[in-house]
């Protein structure tokens, strides 16, 4: 191994070098699986909050005071209508991140 991989090797995450996910998670962002109950009980992202799309609009003022917020599903089905429901809702601050392995992915992009 050569002194250039050794470098890229030991690179610390900045926000230049990682995903956008990535990077959302590496500023705070509100982490928020959308799946249900026994969905999340079988894994998700760590310090990710469970809040299942049919009680998102129920727990509209939840979103109101944060900057980012990241939700994620399955698959992203279901993490892109609570993304519209939060947008009407007048929350903009929303990316869907599809689903909660590639959420997981970024999260350790930042956290190793």
């Amino acid at each position: 191994m050569n002194n250039q991989n050794l470098n890229v090797m030991n690179t610390k995450p900045t926000k230049e070098n990682i995903s956008p996910l990535a990077r959302l998670i590496l500023e705070g962002a509100y982490l928020v699986d959308v799946r249900t109950p026994e969905e999340f009980m079988f894994g998700s992202v760590p310090g990710a909050v469970n809040i299942p799309l049919f009680t998102v609009p129920l727990r509209v003022e939840d979103f109101r005071d944060k900057d980012n917020i990241i939700v994620f599903c399955q698959s992203g089905a279901r993490s892109s209508q609570a993304k519209m429901f939060l947008e009407q809702s007048g929350i903009s601050c929303v990316t869907n991140g599809g689903g909660w392995y590639e959420v997981d992915e970024a999260f350790h992009e930042v956290n190793e």
